[in-house]
């Protein structure tokens, strides 16, 4: 049997090589279809890792309290229309610890806080953000303390002067030395180094889309000490009143109310009255996200007077939608590409049957000198299927040219693997068959005696 193939690949390379133009414009199609799968199958591996990417950064287990700061315009006579008076504290450490009392199923959960303000080292200075954090933070963001430490529960409590800093931060302060246990001026406040964060890679298009901040840039401090060295926007002090540089906010009678306050922060300015900038709750399994950010919503809006100053965000849920969403777009790419598959198939058909006319009197002689039916099937099948290979290996070939192409141009992530390559080769092989199976079968029926007489 395997020198039946042998033979029958011989003469279909001799049949393919007499007519080279006519063999390689009937694999075109296979060419082109088999490349496309793989460009297409490329770009949504790639979407996928991306979206993965994504949801490490964000935290698949999170779920997101992050403060609305409206600034709102009226008349005094609308103002006075308001039957009801109401008050919101904004987000505050309070609704921390009601969280971590009330609702079930939380893990772990941390403030942030972010003040825009500068670091200063060694006649070195840049801006930057300083971060409030907890002891679990790190662990929720998926972060690694790859040199010293994390905070311990004392500094917390203490309101340590101390700080984790992002990998950039000691590449441009502490460049060739050891940044554990010295300091750096962050805003008027002096921190001492007790740990350094692995390298984050963040692209700026996750920056953009995603909202999120370059965390290598970043300098990490207890919440503690950031609210009570730095600044607590939840208080309104005298100084604050008496001084012009900024304004605070509360929500009384259902309208913003702006006191002037103080402070050199970017944040002052904005109305910004929340103590918190961000909550983060990892839960104990996605499945719970849903059903505890509805219970946070609830319970955040009886603290605060049913002021709806808030929103909660499920970044699982936000890109499992985009995944949804380009899993979609992935299959209606591929599917056009396959298209390509089924024409260079149709293709080989119309090219067989062609040949099968042309060589009726090889079919006869053949025939005549003992070759049975299934011998002339083989023959001609053989040969689709030769056509059908070695386009799927062009395709192969240019489909990886592609995907490299398309990833150097047009910035979108690919990946070619070896599943993509398997599929789209196998594919080929099947258009092979079942298209070149009709015209071998009817080659295999022809009268070996009108065949010899066939001019």
């Amino acid at each position: 049997m395997f020198q039946k193939i042998l033979y029958n690949f011989d003469i279909a390379l001799e049949a393919i090589q007499r007519n080279k133009l006519r063999a390689f414009l009937t694999s075109l199609g296979i060419i082109f279809g088999v490349s496309s799968v793989i460009a297409m199958l490329a770009i949504g591996t790639g979407a996928q890792q991306e979206v993965l990417t994504q949801m490490q950064l964000l935290g698949t287990n999170n779920v997101i309290v992050q403060p609305v700061v409206e600034q709102r315009q009226g008349s005094v006579e609308e103002e006075g229309n308001i039957q009801s008076n109401r008050f919101s504290p904004g987000l505050t450490l309070k609704d921390l610890e009601s969280i971590k009392e009330l609702i079930p199923e939380v893990d772990k959960l941390s403030p942030e806080i972010v003040y825009e303000t500068s670091f200063i080292r060694e006649a070195r200075m840049r801006t930057g953000k300083l971060v409030g954090v907890n002891s679990d933070y790190f662990d929720i963001s998926n972060f690694n303390v790859v040199e010293g430490s994390n905070f311990s529960q004392i500094q917390i409590d203490q309101n340590a002067p101390v700080c984790v800093i992002g990998y950039d931060v000691k590449t441009r302060f502490f460049a060739g030395e050891d940044p554990i246990g010295k300091k750096i001026k962050v805003g008027h406040l002096w921190l001492t180094v007790i740990g350094v964060l692995e390298k984050k890679e963040v692209s700026n298009e996750n920056i953009e889309n995603l909202g999120i901040r370059n965390f290598n840039l970043d300098i990490y401090a207890p919440v503690s000490t950031v609210i009570l060295r730095f600044r607590n926007r939840a208080v309104v002090t005298s100084e604050d009143l008496q001084s012009g540089g900024g304004s605070s906010t509360v929500i009384m009678g259902g309208s913003v109310m702006m006191f002037s306050t103080g402070g050199n922060n970017a944040d002052d300015s904005d109305g910004n009255y929340n103590q918190l900038d961000r909550l983060i709750v990892k839960v104990t399994d996605t499945k719970f996200s849903g059903a505890i950010a509805d219970l946070l919503s609830r319970m955040l809006q009886r603290r605060h007077n049913n002021v709806v100053d808030f929103e909660i965000i499920v970044p699982e849920q936000l890109l499992q939608q985009e995944q949804q969403t380009k899993r979609i777009f992935n299959i209606v790419l591929s599917t056009i590409a396959s298209i390509s598959l089924i024409v260079g198939g149709i293709g080989i058909m119309n090219i067989m049957l062609a040949s099968v006319v042309e060589r009726f009197r090889e079919i006869g002689v053949r025939m005549a000198v003992g070759a049975q039916k299934k011998d002339i099937e083989l023959q001609f099948l053989t040969e689709a299927l030769t056509i059908s290979i070695t386009g799927g290996f062009i395709g192969i070939i240019l489909g990886m040219a592609f995907s490299y192409v398309i990833e150097a141009t047009a910035d979108i992530a690919t990946i070619v693997t070896p599943i993509s390559i398997i599929i789209s080769f196998g594919v080929a092989v099947i258009i092979g068959v079942v298209f070149g199976y009709y015209p071998a079968k009817r080659a295999a029926q022809h009268d070996p005696v009108h065949a010899l007489r066939h001019e």
